[in-house]
Formats: C-alpha cells, structure tokens, sequence
C-alpha cells in the first residue's frame, strides 16, 4: 500500500511539474524571441508607437494595445451586467429544479468553438451594424458584442458559486428584520459576495483579451488608432494570428514582442484574480 502510494504521488508530481515546466519553457521563448527588437526599438517606441508598418521598419503597436482595451471594455459593459443579472437568477430568485435546467444552457455558450462565434457576427450582427448604425459593421461595437456574450460563462458561473457561498445566517438575518427579498440580495448577499464577482469579472476580461478567431473576424483588423465604436480595430491577439503565417526577421521578431506585452497583461490580470480569490478564502 505505501508503495501503491508513493507511485501515485510520484505521478501527481510529474503531471504538477510538466505542466510548470510547460509555462516556463513559454515563457523563456516568447521573451528570447521578442525581446531584441523591444531592447532595439525601445520599450516605449514600440508600446507607444502609432504606426505599424513593419516592411518599413515600424513597429508601434499602441493601436493594437487600444484595440484590445476598447473591444475588452465593451465585452464587460455588455456582458458583466447580464452575467450577473443571471448569477443571481439562478442563485436566488429560482428553484433548484430551474437552476438545474438553465445551468446546462450557460455551460453550453463555454462549449461553442469561437469560430461559431466568429461566423455568428459576421453573418447577423456586422450587417445589423452596418445597415441600422452605417460604417463597415467591422468595428468595435461587433467584436464587443460578441466577446460580451463568449465571456458569459465565465461571469455567470464563479458568480453564481460567490452568491450561493454567501453563510445562509446573513440572508435569515435581513428577512427577519423586515427587509423583502430584493433588499436583500442588494443590500447583503451581493456585498458580501463581491470579492467573487470582481474575480470573475477580471477573469472575463482575461478571456476576452486573449480571444483571437471571433475578433479577427468581425473586427475589420485594421491596425490604426480608432475613433468610434463603428471604426474598425485590431487587436494584439489578431496582429499575432494575422501577419505570422508570412512574417520573418524583425518582423516576426516584432509579433513575438506582442505576445510579450499581450503575456503580461494576461498574467496581471490572472493574479489580480488570484489576490482576490485568496482574500474570498480567508474572509471566510
């Protein structure tokens, strides 16, 4: 039996340590790959630069950081308040019976390939765009819209896990002192369930900025600083799909130097989630 034991901890380790070793073997390689052309460009030329022009040796990508900021700030106005909206639907406001029907529905939108997403938006929400607003419809309202609904899961579930998490003596608590059931959920359970939808929030927008197929998709890719909603955009995850099939020398060089940027943003906002999350765990 130990050694029964020993063999099953031993492969606990291997699988652990595969998988840093994995993350560490990324990492080294996107910097060594990325970072000449940031040391020779410079930091703030290529982070703050406006023209990406690579056969003419210019490598800014402030456009595409923009682009990444603005469609993942669009994707949270327009999914955060329906995902929590359903959180505490089918935490709250619901039986069981129901919860167990809808929940399957949520966890199916995490299944859907997000080229489905992609070809979604490019046959029904882009000409909707464009016939109803003008432009293109290749913008960043539609690659909003549609991050809005592929981060959903994401909001709803760790939302939803937060609100059912909150001690039941705190929901007692507030009814038996006269407040209605509304009261509350907006008075006690979603404050003392906060540290949780901010977690899940920050992990949606993880997910959205690091979403590729549906934004290239719909985008339009354009690599110039937007100025509307309608303009259209492109990201630091569609910049890297695009141009490396056919990018060499500075040029891919300059592609990998995204991922970097792109790779630090993710990894931030990964432990901000994180912080939070721990905090959750000891609060309770």
């Amino acid at each position: 039996m130990p050694k029964k034991k020993s063999a099953i901890e031993m492969v606990l380790f291997v699988a652990a340590a595969i998988s840093v070793v994995s993350v560490l073997l990324i990492t080294i390689f996107i910097f060594k790959e990325g970072f000449a052309i940031i040391k020779e460009y410079g930091l703030w030329n290529f982070i703050l630069g406006r023209k990406w022009a690579p056969l003419s040796g210019k490598f800014g990508i402030f456009p595409m950081i923009l682009g990444s900021v603005y469609v993942t700030l669009g994707a949270i106005i327009i999914g955060v308040p329906i995902g929590v909206a359903t959180a505490i639907f089918l935490g709250e406001l619901v039986s069981e019976k129901i919860s167990r029907f809808v929940r399957p529905f949520v966890e199916l939108l995490a299944g859907i390939p997000s080229v489905i997403y992609g070809f979604y938006g490019l046959v029904v929400v882009v000409p909707l765009i464009r016939k109803y607003l003008g432009g293109s419809g290749f913008s960043i309202l539609a690659s909003s819209i549609i991050l809005g609904i592929m981060i959903l899961p994401t909001i709803i579930n760790i939302s939803e896990v937060s609100i059912r998490s909150v001690p039941r003596e705190y929901k007692e608590g507030s009814l038996a002192l006269g407040a209605t059931h509304w009261q509350t959920i907006k008075g006690v359970i979603l404050p003392a369930a906060k540290s949780g939808i901010i977690a899940s929030i920050i992990l949606g927008m993880g997910r959205a900025i690091g979403e590729t197929m549906a934004v290239i998709m719909v985008a339009g890719n354009s690599p110039k600083v937007p100025n509307s909603i309608l303009d259209q955009v492109r990201t630091l995850t569609g910049n890297i799909a695009i141009e490396m099939g056919y990018a060499s020398g500075k040029h891919a060089q300059a592609l990998f130097a995204t991922g970097i940027v792109l790779f630090v943003i993710i990894m931030i906002l990964n432990t901000i989630a994180n912080v939070i999350a721990r905090r959750v765990g000891e609060e309770k």
